[in-house]
Parts: structure tokens; sequence; C-alpha cells
């Protein structure tokens, strides 16, 4: 059902295997599986900033007023996709569907600037082609030990309780459970004694727009000894990320391919940096792309049987953000 890059997630297998620090790239779909040794980052146009590894070492001031516009989809285009995702719940061929759009905006930012001046824990610059913030953990692996930390659910951060409105909304909720389920299973194809350590944390994520809540889990397991040291084969079992596609998989991706009418490309892929021992990876969301001499930000939500078409774009365009204060 995937088509998926044999020999680049063998490669990767075999660098960790020698223990041999590694950055990867993979789109989507897993078609496009990039590697690129420690020496190799900074000659690629590569530039990252992780919790574990940055590499640019210079810092630049932004000494302008930032300049952001951006220009959706009418709510009726973006209904033709939701009405094709909806129509699919209710037949049973999925409960959720993560829907995503992709928006043109003008800033007077280029890339390599949001890229320093952003505020996230995850950044990736990549050969002035796109950038991305991410907030969104994929997986970790800690001295054997497996963690992923799927995010849905946000909600505008000024609204009087919001954190308590997040945790209690039935639509949110039904989605991070379904998630959660989604993502315990995945992490049993790869690791033993999978639990739930943490349940619905509320994070806030500040932006210059405006400030959201996002509610995430935390789930772990011991990597089983087949799987002991391989990241490439981890990868491919595990991907596309639970958390940007929804559930079942097979069939919500053949759903999403339709619906959607546009090629995701490396967004909502994942990156990651192995440093010889253990692994930090997110998911590439927040995410921006140029093409020709436009630049487009590409942002969606979970869907469930419960959504409602304005929350769902409203919801899609308040993620059109940078995060620079």
């Amino acid at each position: 059902m995937f088509s998926v890059n044999h020999q680049k997630f063998m490669q990767m297998d075999e660098l960790s295997l020698q223990k041999v620090p590694y950055f990867f790239v993979i789109d989507f779909l897993s078609e496009a599986v990039e590697i690129y040794q420690e020496n190799e980052i900074e000659k690629s146009g590569l530039m990252i900033d992780f919790q574990d590894i940055t590499t640019p070492k210079k810092r630049y001031k932004l000494d302008k007023k930032i300049e952001w516009k951006s220009y959706p989809e009418s709510i009726e285009s973006f209904k033709n996709g939701f009405d094709k995702v909806q129509k699919n719940i209710r037949l049973g061929n999925s409960y959720l569907i993560n829907y995503t759009r992709k928006t043109e905006i003008e800033t007077n930012l280029s890339l390599k600037e949001i890229f320093y001046h952003s505020d996230a824990k995850y950044k990736v610059f990549y050969k002035d082609f796109f950038v991305f913030f991410s907030p969104e953990t994929f997986i970790k692996i800690i001295d054997g030990k497996i963690f992923t930390y799927p995010m849905k659910g946000t909600i505008d951060a000024s609204l009087e309780n919001a954190a308590e409105i997040l945790k209690n909304d039935k639509k949110e909720k039904a989605e991070h459970y379904t998630v959660v389920d989604l993502l315990r299973n995945d992490l049993s194809m790869v690791a033993d004694g999978v639990k739930v350590d943490q349940f619905q944390h509320i994070d806030l994520i500040k932006t210059q727009q405006k400030d959201l809540y996002a509610m995430s889990s935390e789930i772990s397991g011991i990597v089983k000894p087949e799987f002991d040291g391989k990241i490439g084969s981890i990868m491919k079992k595990l991907l596309p990320a639970g958390s940007i596609l929804g559930a079942p998989k097979p069939k919500t991706l053949e759903i999403i391919l339709e619906a959607e009418g546009y090629e995701r490309g490396y967004y909502t892929g994942v990156c990651g940096w192995f440093d010889g021992q253990n692994v930090d990876s997110c998911v590439m969301i927040r995410f921006i792309e140029k093409e020709g001499n436009k630049l487009y930000f590409k942002s969606g939500g979970g869907i469930t049987h419960m959504s409602k078409l304005e929350d769902e774009y409203q919801e899609m365009k308040n993620k059109i953000y940078v995060p620079i204060h």
C-alpha cells in the first residue's frame, strides 16, 4: 500500500547499527528519504535546530516590523474536500481523517529569517525550499525505550478557561482518544510493554498572531529485540505518522489523497537526529514551502463525525502563523 524507499531505510539501519550519527528527512508518503551524516549537514544547505542539535552557530537580530498576510481559500472551496471526508466517515471507511489545505501567504520574512527567529521545539530550513517550526515530537528512542507524543486538539488560548474547554470538548477529546489508541497500536509493532504514561497534557504555543493551547499525550514501550538499533526499519513500520493521517491508516490515506487534491510532499513527513545512540524526531507541521516565487503555508486538522465545517475551517486558518514575538 505505502510505496517505500527500501534502500534508504536499509542504509539508515546500517548507519544506526554502526552508531554513526545522521540526520534524516522523510516525506509524507515515504517516497523521498534523505540521509545526512554529521559532516554533510551544513554543506547540503540544511539548517537544524532541535533540542539536541543546532547547526547554525550564528545568531541574527531581526530589525524589521513583520509583515504577514494569508489568503485562505473560501469556505465553499474548503467544504468540497470536507464533504468527501465526512461522507467516508459516515460510510464507516474511517473514523478520524486529518484534512489539510495549502494557503498562499505573503511576508517580508525570508525562509531563513523564519528559521532563525521562530520559536519552536523543532525547526528546519531545507535548501531554501521549505522551513517548518514544529511543536510535535514523532518518536524518541532513549536507551532502548521508545516514546511517542501524539498531539491532537488546539484552541485559542485567549478564550476564558481555554485549557479546560479543550480538555472537555467532546469532539477534541474523541479525536485525541482515537490518535492515542492508534499510536499505541502502532508502537506495539516495534515495541513491547507499550503504555500511556501521560494523557491529555496541555502545552502553550506562543505565536505572533495568537497564542494556542495544544493537547498531547505520552506513550512508551521497550524496543523489540528485532528492531534494536534499526532506526530505518522502525520508521518504515511506523510511517506515515498516525496523528497527521487518521485511522484506520491505509483506507484513510486513500481518502486524504482524493479529498485534498494537492501534494503534501514533505509536509507531515518526519525528520530526526540519530546521535549515535538515541533518536529524536518530529512531525513536519507548521510548514511553509516555496513554489516558484510564491510561499504557501500548509495546515489542517483532524475531522471526526462530530466536526463542524465552520470550526474546522477556522482551525485551519488559526494554524497559519509564525511563532515570532
